[in-house]
């Protein structure tokens, strides 16, 4: 009985080790982020809205949802300019188009498809930076108006985007 508790003890603090040396090194952590342990600032400079049609509010929105996942997932300070890593996002495009024709060539829904262009510098880490564009979408049913549905689907949309560009530039999936 006491050998038993003993191995569950022993166990249990290996895994504790093992935790705290995979997170003490600086470069993993249990958010799923691969900092370097020198990379202390992150500049997320305003998004800016390229498309030919705008929503009004949309590159704030998604200029904000960018700070919060960064500040709620990594221990870098926010600064407004110069930072050891550098975000540069521009909304290339916000379009509808009809997902889904009917046999008699009318739409049965409609998707929303938002693309945003992402510059992305590490300047400590130079082979971390990356250039790409990321694109979120929902549909909808084509009877509602996009004015009727759209608040809800671009929170969906940025929730999208966001985590993929958190994903390829801090967590590098």
């Amino acid at each position: 009985m006491r050998a038993g508790k003993l191995t569950i003890i022993c166990r249990s603090l290996t895994t504790a080790l093992l935790a705290l040396l995979a997170t003490g090194c600086g470069i993993y952590s249990f958010s799923g982020t691969s900092i370097q342990p020198d990379v202390k600032t992150i500049c997320v400079e305003p998004v800016v809205n390229k498309a030919v049609k705008i929503n009004p509010s949309l590159a704030s929105q998604l200029t904000e949802a960018l700070n919060d996942k960064f500040r709620k997932l990594t221990s870098l300070e926010a600064v407004n300019e110069d930072g050891d890593l550098n975000l540069t996002v521009t909304i290339e495009s916000y379009d509808v188009r009809p997902a889904a024709i009917t046999a008699n060539d009318v739409a049965a829904l409609n998707r929303l498809t938002v693309t945003a262009k992402v510059i992305f510098t590490n300047v400590k880490h130079p082979e971390d930076n990356l250039e790409s564009s990321f694109a979120g979408y929902e549909d909808y049913d084509s009877t509602q108006s996009i004015d009727a549905v759209e608040s809800g689907l671009c929170e969906t949309i940025i929730e999208k985007i966001v985590d993929d560009i958190f994903n390829a530039t801090v967590a590098q999936w």
